[in-house]
């Protein structure tokens, strides 16, 4: 896990995952948000960036879809589009869930460990002496094995920073060694993965907007997904305007 230290999905500037085991990737993706039918052919990163996702409610009906897969016992699920946080639903009924989440613009890095529905722990990366969730000093003994706090909990054995990648990364494989955690370089590469739409699906004007762009020969919407790609959405409204 640790190689996802300032990695960003074809977004270019966040990675969002959540991780759960005691579930498939199929219930993960429900837990998510997925409506039955809403999902598409495996897609790669790279293909994600053609389905155009609205990252931003304000400026539209916001959408949503992940690429799910399984490893070393863990479903996970990347998401694309605006931040989403679901460790409760995705946790319930005893499920153990994580979520990790990287903006470039919004540090810091933020990793919480979610079991039955409650978030038990976490913290940010290079923050790690501000924890947070019902036992916030679960993995403590684990952050002053890695050399990174002192055990009052608050104090850093090696204050002065040098490397912020090398702490984060420090302070990510304490998850990593406590949860088994791991996730595959080829995932967020190459793999071509089933991807689900989790919010903005349906679109209630999706036939509408399809005939349109089938008429005015612009390319078609995912039939499968049924999301409207932003800028598909914004030419057809300045063509009915």
């Amino acid at each position: 896990m640790q190689w996802l230290v300032g990695v960003t999905t074809s977004s270019g500037w966040m990675l969002d995952i959540h991780f759960a085991r005691g579930i498939g990737v199929e219930e993960l993706a429900r837990r998510m948000g997925a409506t039955l039918g809403a999902t598409a052919e495996p897609m790669t990163d790279a293909e994600m960036a053609e389905l155009d996702i609205d990252a931003y409610p304000d400026r539209g009906p916001g959408s949503a879809v992940i690429r799910v897969g399984e490893d070393a016992g863990w479903a996970f699920a990347l998401t694309y589009g605006p931040y989403i946080e679901r460790l409760a639903e995705v946790s319930r009924d005893g499920v153990e869930a994580v979520h990790y989440h990287y903006n470039s613009e919004h540090p810091p890095t933020i990793v919480m460990y979610a079991r039955d529905g409650r978030t038990v722990c976490g913290f940010g990366l290079c923050e790690e002496n501000n924890r947070y969730g019902d036992e916030p000093d679960l993995l403590l003994p684990d952050l002053v094995a890695a050399g990174i706090l002192n055990p009052d909990g608050q104090s850093y054995r090696h204050p002065r920073i040098d490397d912020y990648g090398d702490r984060k990364r420090l302070g990510l494989a304490v998850f990593e060694e406590r949860f088994g955690l791991s996730l595959p370089r080829s995932a967020l590469a190459e793999d071509p993965l089933p991807v689900y739409a989790i919010m903005g699906s349906p679109a209630p004007d999706f036939e509408a907007i399809s005939a349109w762009a089938a008429s005015n020969d612009k390319p078609l919407p995912d039939a499968h997904l049924r999301l409207i790609p932003a800028d598909l959405r914004k030419e057809y409204e300045r063509c009915m305007n």
